[in-house]
């Protein structure tokens, strides 16, 4: 067997780099709070989860007020093709009609949202999964798409039915749960003054509550490495200005165009700063805030 001992005091030392590097920025999120939109293909993926677990769980560690957001899509779209309901979509979002919001609250304030506060725990953090409807914490209203008729240019308004999307954030159950040093884990689901449910997108939910709370950092966990340019190489800093332009002269196009807009909306709304990230890479968490580089979009105010 080969001798690696030589090895040892080199590994030791890179660790220990990596360490005194991480300090400023453990110190620097300390008593802030974070609001982490956990979404996409990664969401399935147990080694995934289980890395964003610890994450979450030494954020909470080093005294930072972590608040995660979870979405569901793929997992939604399963649930329904076993129980054989048809899905449709509409720019990207669910039509969702009685049958299907219930399936969508069931999966999302259910199997997701109690599998995430298991991973952490197992990971050594305490965490509460709530939705939006508990609390009052998301009051919502009714989203109405605009499409355009087959046949001419007129745009019409379209119903997708149980689809909302934040009007009131009440912060007063997250404070609740921080100042208890319990990790709120929230399902993107909300409730009308009139009682209703709303299915909301997870991005948009996780932007409002930043927004409301003021976040330190908004970071959204997708399936892309962040805003790239034309060259396809990513940017990692913008302002507020700076993203609309992208958004104009077609830089930022298809999904990417509500993801940057949801962290305009965030950063205007009260937010510092709101990161765009690739949730699949181990540990991007840390990275993306413990390191000097980081490895998403950051998007500030002007």
């Amino acid at each position: 067997m080969a001798d690696t001992s030589n090895d040892m005091p080199s590994q030791i030392l890179a660790q220990t780099g990596m360490l005194i590097e991480a300090l400023p920025y453990m110190r620097q999120y300390s008593d802030q709070t974070l609001v982490i939109k956990f979404g996409g293909h990664a969401m399935g993926e147990a080694d995934y989860v289980s890395a964003f677990a610890s994450d979450i769980a030494l954020l909470e560690q080093i005294g930072a007020r972590p608040v995660v957001v979870h979405g569901g899509g793929p997992q939604i779209g399963e649930m329904l093709k076993k129980l054989q309901i048809e899905s449709n979509f509409i720019d990207g979002l669910r039509v969702t009609d009685e049958a299907t919001i219930s399936v969508v609250e069931m999966v999302l304030a259910g199997g997701i949202n109690k599998a995430l506060v298991a991973a952490i725990a197992q990971a050594g953090g305490r965490a509460v999964g709530i939705s939006g409807k508990d609390g009052g914490l998301i009051m919502a209203r009714k989203l109405m798409a605009v499409g355009k008729t087959s046949d001419s240019a007129i745009e019409e308004a379209i119903d997708l039915g149980f689809v909302g999307e934040p009007e009131t954030i009440n912060t007063e159950v997250l404070d609740a749960l921080n100042a208890a040093k319990l990790i709120p884990v929230v399902a993107p689901v909300g409730s009308s003054a009139a009682g209703e449910t709303f299915n909301i997108n997870a991005d948009t939910a996780a932007g409002a509550i930043a927004a409301a709370l003021g976040a330190t950092r908004m970071l959204m966990l997708t399936d892309v490495a962040g805003v790239l340019d034309k060259n396809g190489d990513l940017i990692t800093e913008l302002n507020v200005s700076q993203a609309r332009s992208l958004i104009a002269d077609g830089t930022v196009s298809g999904g990417m165009i509500p993801k940057v807009e949801t962290c305009i909306n965030a950063v205007l709304g009260g937010a510092e700063a709101a990161v765009i990230m690739d949730g699949r890479a181990p540990h991007a968490l840390l990275v993306e805030l413990f390191t000097e580089h980081g490895m998403g979009t950051i998007i500030k105010a002007d």
